[in-house]
């Protein structure tokens, strides 16, 4: 994804950061800001609908698991990927979200800790989403 067609609502940087390091309070204050700017936009179904996905994902992929159970959790993963992007052209507003979370899954890289983070990020943006309002 060129930057020209990035359109997410955490920017490209920081988003890189969230998942590739540690900084919860980035997370954090960057999923108030991209959850108040969706609650305008996206209702909660458009969200949980992916979100119950990476939710499958994070229940199959416990911290000990052999090469191959990991191996299908980083295709179902990454499978997310063409989904995300089928929403976005049936729905414009789900764009700026799923800009966010396609990028997210390519830092992932296989490595479950940046899973975490991804999850983290994904519920954190949920959680204020409904704070701000949305329906």
């Amino acid at each position: 994804m060129s930057n020209e067609q990035y359109k997410g609502v955490i920017p490209r940087e920081k988003v890189i950061e969230i998942i590739t390091g540690d900084e919860p309070r980035l997370l954090v204050e960057e999923a108030d800001q991209a959850g108040r700017q969706l609650a305008g936009q996206l209702t909660k179904s458009q969200i949980r609908n992916i979100f119950g996905a990476v939710r499958q994902i994070q229940m199959n992929w416990p911290p000990s698991v052999s090469q191959e159970e990991e191996r299908a959790r980083v295709r179902e993963l990454l499978l997310l990927k063409p989904k995300l992007a089928y929403q976005a052209a049936r729905e414009p507003k789900v764009k700026p979200l799923a800009d966010v979370l396609d990028l997210a899954i390519d830092q992932i890289a296989g490595q479950r800790v940046r899973f975490q983070r991804f999850v983290e990020l994904f519920e954190a943006i949920l959680a204020y989403h409904t704070k701000y309002g949305g329906k």
